[in-house]
C-alpha cells in the first residue's frame, strides 16, 4: 500500500499542472479536479475506496466530452487526471499496459502542456524531463518490475516511451 500511495503521489505531481488548461477551457466540469482530489487523499494516507474509481472513470468522460467539442489540450489534461486516480489500482501482474498506471498521468499531462503551446514537441520533452525529475526512487522501483511500456498510441506513446525508457535508466538501489 505505501508504494501505491507512492505512485499516486507521482502520479498527482505529474498531472496537477495540466489541470489548469482542463479547468481554463472546460471549467463547468469539476470531474478532473474531483479525481486529483481523491487520488491526493488516497496518497496523503486516505483508503483506498471505490470512489477513486468513480472518478477515474468520470475523469475519462470528461476528456472524452473535451475531445469532442475540440477542445484536444483539455482532454489529454482530464486524461492525466484519470491516470492519477487510476494509479491506486496499479495491478501486480507484470503486464506492460499497467505501466500507464504508473506513467499515465505524466504522458498525457506532458501531451495537454505541448497541445495548449501550439503543438510544440519541445514543450512536451520538457515536461517530460520534470517528470523524470519528480519520480522518486520508489516510483523507478515498481516501474523497474514491470515489462516496458506498450508501443504505439501516437505521440502519446512517444512520450511515454521517452519517460519509461528514461526512468529504467535510474539506478534502483532502495
Amino acid at each position: 500500500m505505501a508504494e501505491l500511495r507512492e505512485i499516486t503521489a507521482y502520479a498527482v505531481a505529474c498531472a496537477e499542472p495540466a489541470t489548469v488548461i482542463f479547468e481554463r477551457d472546460c471549467g463547468e466540469d469539476a470531474r478532473p479536479r474531483d479525481a486529483l482530489e481523491e487520488a491526493r487523499r488516497f496518497a496523503a494516507g486516505g483508503n483506498r475506496t471505490q470512489t477513486l474509481r468513480v472518478t477515474a472513470l468520470a475523469a475519462h468522460r470528461a476528456a472524452r466530452a473535451a475531445r469532442e467539442t475540440g477542445r484536444e489540450a483539455a482532454a489529454d489534461a482530464a486524461r492525466a487526471t484519470g491516470h492519477t486516480a487510476a494509479s491506486a489500482y496499479l495491478h501486480p501482474l507484470a503486464n506492460s499496459h499497467q505501466v500507464l498506471h504508473i506513467l499515465g498521468s505524466a504522458v498525457h499531462a506532458a501531451r495537454a502542456i505541448e497541445l495548449d503551446a501550439g503543438d510544440d514537441r519541445s514543450v512536451g520533452v520538457d515536461y517530460i524531463k520534470k517528470a523524470i525529475a519528480l519520480a522518486n526512487p520508489v516510483v523507478v522501483s515498481v516501474l523497474a518490475r514491470y515489462p516496458n511500456a506498450p508501443s504505439g498510441r501516437g505521440r502519446v506513446g512517444e512520450l511515454l516511451g521517452e519517460l519509461d525508457t528514461s526512468l529504467r535508466r535510474i539506478p534502483t538501489d532502495i
